[in-house]
């Protein structure tokens, strides 16, 4: 026996003199976890469940019938419980489970179901009983008679674990639920289980920042300077190295939950101090941010030896915004092929050397032609239902399929698989994001890294102007064809582009309204303009004021800065309060125009999903 064990089995032994059976039983009947058990007793989690082994103390597996009774049920479900008698019956076909995505929440969507739901499919097309384990009866791979198996519990090691050893799979797939189920990848390969697609090893190289920025040196893949920190101070030192401005986050987050770009050191010890969890373990990651790069998320498909590119998306706004709140197009435009031939590259080197089964997403981020990587996820993505619908390629079910072992140089032939930039599409997709602004006006309008969008709509055309368009409409955006614009834009947008954007606001009949800046430009560029005071300034009426009174009809702001992020916050208060569009990026706002363009100039046309995939047919 190990010195491990040894002092594992003492552990539980002392554990077990503080807490007997009979208290354990009525501890786990009251819905206590391991976990929590562990830390009332200060031990850790595996000793409490090594402890319930010991005793006997295990839970049983409850039917819900799925028909009342009334017929035999042949796709029931099961929930866990701590009673005597189990009615999940386990066969002896070959099986796989799927680990869900939990509940929907911002940075974790139905995108994922969608992922599991196609999982599903392929499985069964391939002869394995699917066993589904998620915990959100508002998703469509918890319906009764999608999985052969669900079981209804919460994606936890403790549950997940209770699943494997009653239905003893050939493996299980936890890619395609997002970060809540990868997140046990490390545990349950510790504890035996088979993990089908990207091993534990290679998910954590990709999620802890030290060993990814090793492994982007050695591979001389260029990246953003970055430093992590557990203090103030050492985040100071970082930040003395690499400048301002920085993009600061907590370790191991979902949707860029508490993300922030940092401009100054007053604001980044504000932002240390408040904090919440800061550790070795999980220290704060500091980045430098790329101010006016262009982003583009590139999805692949990889196994040991071949890797496709499925999905490349150009983000409209510039660097610096989630990716989940970035209006995304495919494919892309107006970028070098040399660029696309260099991310390419880095992708095809990442999965070898993450050494990736199954689906990845690459961010990268584009300044003056040079590539950087801004961060890798060997999972299925957000973007994969967007990059299937719009490229007519089933990436999920070729995923699956080289999850189980197939080999991905067989899979090309059969589906004519290539790399997305060389398919030939005659169409164009975007992927615009909803925000849930209208009902939560105190939260802020302005994107950054941290997510806010709760939903997603999709446009297909043979335009990039109709596209845009259609996808504004999705999205419950409407475009003004005529009235008054608002323009405030930041000394750095105050260029060529903007010039452009007012002289075809104006053509089209548009009034402009701007701010004392901006005017002067616009007027000093032989543009006609109104002057507006800003919020804050003496005079009345200011833009708040105006919009409020429902005399602008859509407004352009491009803040730069915190000063002027926060001055602006009641611009887009007002904006959403009144219902009037607006952009807060140079980029969203030539699009818009060009939308706004064609809305007056055609009617759109109508085509099926069957219709725009047919060319893939050809």
């Amino acid at each position: 026996m190990t010195t491990q064990a040894v002092e594992l089995s003492q552990e539980v032994l002392d554990l077990a003199r503080k807490l007997p059976e009979e208290m354990l039983l009525k501890a786990k009947k009251h819905g206590f976890s391991d976990y929590q058990i562990a830390h009332i007793f200060k031990t850790t989690e595996t000793v409490v469940r090594n402890l319930r082994k010991h005793l006997g103390v295990i839970s049983v597996f409850k039917t819900v019938d799925t028909c009342a009774a009334e017929f035999d049920a042949k796709t029931p479900y099961h929930y866990s419980t701590y009673e005597e008698e189990n009615e999940s019956v386990s066969s002896d076909r070959k099986k796989v489970i799927i680990l869900g995505g939990g509940p929907n929440r911002i940075g974790q969507g139905i995108e994922f179901d969608y992922c599991c739901v196609q999982a599903v499919f392929a499985l069964k097309e391939a002869g394995y009983e699917t066993i589904m384990v998620n915990c959100n009866p508002e998703t469509v791979s918890t319906d009764y008679d999608i999985a052969d198996k669900l079981y209804f519990e919460p994606l936890t090691f403790e549950d997940t674990i209770r699943i494997i050893e009653h239905e003893k799979p050939l493996g299980v797939i936890v890619s395609f639920g997002g970060q809540t189920p990868l997140k046990l990848s490390t545990k349950l390969e510790e504890a035996g289980v088979t993990i089908l697609g990207t091993s534990s090893t290679g998910i954590d190289l990709a999620e802890d920042r030290k060993k990814f920025g090793a492994l982007l040196e050695k591979l001389a893949i260029p990246h953003p300077d970055y430093g992590t920190a557990i203090c103030f101070e050492e985040a100071q030192m970082i930040t003395r190295r690499i400048g301002y401005p920085v993009l600061v986050r907590p370790s191991y987050v979902l949707g860029g939950r508490a993300m922030k770009i940092i401009y100054s050191d007053d604001s980044l010890k504000e932002y240390v101090d408040q904090a919440l969890f800061i550790s070795e373990k999980y220290p704060l990651l500091i980045d430098r941010f790329l101010e006016t790069a262009v982003e583009f998320d590139i999805d692949a498909i990889a196994d040991s030896s071949d890797c496709v590119i499925s999905g490349i998306m150009q983000h409209v706004e510039a660097a610096g915004i989630h990716s989940g709140d970035s209006t995304s197009i495919l494919p892309y435009h107006n970028i070098s092929p040399e660029v696309i031939a260099t991310m390419k590259t880095y992708t095809q080197i990442l999965a070898a050397n993450l050494h990736v089964v199954g689906l990845m997403n690459v961010q990268y981020a584009v300044q003056n032609d040079h590539v950087y990587v801004l961060e890798v996820n060997p999972r299925a993505s957000r973007t994969v239902p967007f990059v299937g619908k719009a490229t007519a390629v089933p990436v999920v079910k070729i995923a699956t399929r080289v999850m189980l072992g197939e080999k991905l140089s067989d899979l090309r032939q059969q589906y004519d698989l290539k790399d997305c930039d060389e398919l030939g599409m005659k169409h164009l997709a975007i992927k615009e994001p909803v925000f849930p602004f209208s009902k939560f006006v105190k939260s802020g309008v302005y994107l950054g890294p941290e997510m806010r969008s709760t939903g997603e709509a999709m446009s297909l055309a043979d335009q990039f102007p109709e596209a845009f368009a259609k996808a504004y409409q999705a999205a419950n955006m409407e475009l003004p064809l005529s009235g008054s614009v608002f323009i405030s834009v930041n000394n750095q947008d105050k260029n060529q582009r903007i010039i452009t954007i007012a002289r075809e606001l104006f053509r089209m009949d548009f009034d402009l309204v701007a701010t004392a800046g901006t005017h002067q430009f616009l007027i000093d560029n032989g543009i006609e303009c109104k002057k507006v005071f800003k919020v804050g300034e003496e005079g009345r009426p200011n833009i708040f004021d105006i919009i409020k009174h429902g005399k602008i009809d859509f407004v352009i702001n491009t803040p730069r800065g915190e000063k002027a992020l926060h001055d602006e916050e009641a611009i887009g208060a007002a904006s959403v309060l009144s219902n009037v569009p607006f952009v807060t990026t140079i980029e969203a706002a030539e699009a818009s125009v060009q939308a706004i363009d064609c809305i007056r100039r055609q009617e759109f046309g109508v085509k099926s999903l069957q219709e725009y995939s047919s060319y893939r047919n050809r």
